[in-house]
């Protein structure tokens, strides 16, 4: 199956569907039993019968048998929202006393949630290369948690060598792959355990839901499905699956355009003299661009520069220059976003991932590059000595 006829045409055609061009929307909350028996076996695999709502749902199921065919996966299961499938999923790897080492920088939220788990005995340790996993890991280590690019600094990890040193230390390792999308980049091909997904992002494609995933294998997936998945209750609804599935119908398409449109806006600020540095792999001038070449088949549209101030007024008045790109969080929809960590995300998580003052991160929508060229240009003349 290659990855167009899975996005547009995989489970579409199957009877349940009755022809129907856009697979049927399931809003019930429950599903009723012809005997007690049977209700009773459904009930021991909810994770693969249809029960009650905050278990699965065909038109949820559909989503995810999508999602795992294009990571390579065996199973996924989707979540209520990113953070939704990220906490239960490393929730489902550890107990009080175990260790979490986390590679690089990460999303935000996700480290507050290591931090949270503090309280119930869990404890993490923040490192940025094998050579200080190497120095971190302890006997109480039980997993290995990365991104690939990294969170808003974009760096590039070796997904083969960091899984298999995990491997071989009995680790198990989780990469939220949500930047490339299966499109670009398949980590469970590349020895990944366990890949995570804001569904939000490109993959949703539209900014008009918040859902999450986690693929992988039966083993850790069934598990992570009857326990965490039902007791946090973060249940995707089929809505919000309808949504996943016909965002998944333009992934293919919407991805290039995408890479397209990024590159030829970091390509413009990489030249510009009141930018310090460009942090997108697609550029042959980034440090991991002939690694992401080799791992990743394409690059998407959300990358950071460095203005060349210290100054958060200053980055803030960029902001505030720009006509076309909007100011916001989240980003993989149509319009083209802005946002700067050192307005918005806490001090110590900042610090932490080593994100300086003057990074701002952009999100590349699908407008005209040299429409989103012309804006850069004239909020970076407007700020006073960046002119």
């Amino acid at each position: 199956m290659d990855d167009e006829w899975i996005c547009g045409r995989l489970g579409e055609d199957e009877p349940w569907a009755l022809g129907a061009v856009n697979p049927p929307v399931f809003e019930n909350s429950l599903f009723t039993f012809g005997s007690a028996q049977e209700l009773g076996e459904a009930i021991r695999n909810e994770d693969e019968r249809y029960v009650y709502w905050r278990g699965t749902n065909p038109t949820v199921d559909l989503a995810q048998r999508k999602l795992a065919a294009l990571e390579r996966g065996e199973r996924a299961k989707c979540f209520g929202s990113g953070m939704g499938a990220i906490s239960a999923t490393i929730s489902s790897l550890v107990k009080a006393g175990d260790h979490v080492l986390v590679l690089g920088a990460v999303y935000g939220p996700t480290t507050q949630f290591l931090r949270y788990l503090e309280k119930f005995g869990v404890t993490h340790t923040h490192v940025n290369d094998l050579a200080e996993c190497d120095s971190a890991i302890r006997a109480t280590t039980r997993l290995l948690y990365f991104e690939s690019p990294s969170y808003m600094a974009y760096a590039v990890v070796d997904i083969a060598e960091v899984t298999a040193w995990a491997r071989e230390r009995g680790l198990v390792s989780v990469m939220d792959n949500t930047w490339s999308t299966p499109i670009f980049q398949k980590p469970l091909t590349m020895g990944v355990d366990l890949v995570v997904h804001s569904l939000s992002k490109y993959i949703g494609g539209h900014s008009d839901l918040v859902g999450g995933v986690v693929v992988g294998p039966s083993r850790l997936i069934r598990p992570l499905a009857l326990t965490e998945y039902q007791l946090y209750g973060a249940a995707m609804s089929p809505h919000d699956a309808a949504k996943v599935i016909k965002g998944l119908r333009t992934l293919p398409v919407r991805m290039p355009a995408h890479q397209e449109r990024g590159l030829a806006v970091a390509e413009f600020l990489a030249e510009h003299p009141a930018v310090r540095a460009v942090n997108h792999p697609g550029l042959p001038s980034h440090p991991g661009h002939d690694l992401a070449k080799r791992q990743m088949s394409g690059f998407s549209s959300l990358f950071s520069l460095v203005l060349d101030t210290e100054s958060r007024q200053e980055v803030g008045l960029f902001l505030d220059n720009l006509r076309h790109f909007r100011i916001g969080v989240s980003w993989g929809g149509f319009e083209s976003l802005v946002n700067a960590p050192a307005l918005s995300t806490e001090e110590s998580v900042r610090a932490t991932m080593g994100i300086p003052v003057g990074l701002v991160r952009l999100s590349v929508g699908l407008e005209p590059a040299d429409t989103l060229i012309k804006d850069l240009g004239l909020a970076l003349e407007g700020v006073g000595r960046l002119a």
